[in-house]
């Protein structure tokens, strides 16, 4: 299992970047898909989650302005971010969820890819 993400950058406040997490070996349609973020000195914290059925759910710090998708063929999920703000800026990781009722299980984590907003 591998979860490739990418589409960090710098970006000024109110800038939008969009975030890609590539998955091998797992079937992303089946499981619940998140993005979490880790600020320097701070512990992870989930940003955005999607779970098989479409459904989406937000950190409170980033409603209305990320949006989560994801695209099961080609094993994709996506965070697009717009109006950054500087406490937007973390390591931003890709999950992969487990869930035991149809025995799927193990939770797996991508690589971070680093987003910065700063002027």
């Amino acid at each position: 299992v591998q979860l490739q993400a990418s589409g960090g950058g710098l970006v000024q406040p109110g800038g939008s970047l969009r975030l890609s997490c590539a998955a091998s070996g797992i079937n992303v349609s089946l499981r619940p898909m998140a993005w979490y973020r880790q600020a320097p000195g701070m512990q992870r914290e989930l940003v955005a989650r999607i779970n098989s059925g479409g459904n989406e759910n937000y950190a409170d710090s980033v409603k209305g302005r990320f949006t989560i998708s994801k695209d099961n063929v080609n094993k994709m999920m996506y965070l697009q971010m717009s109006s950054l703000k500087f406490e937007d800026t973390a390591v931003y990781y890709c999950n992969a969820g487990e869930r035991r009722e149809i025995g799927l299980r193990g939770t797996y984590w991508g690589q971070g890819t680093l987003v910065t907003v700063s002027s």
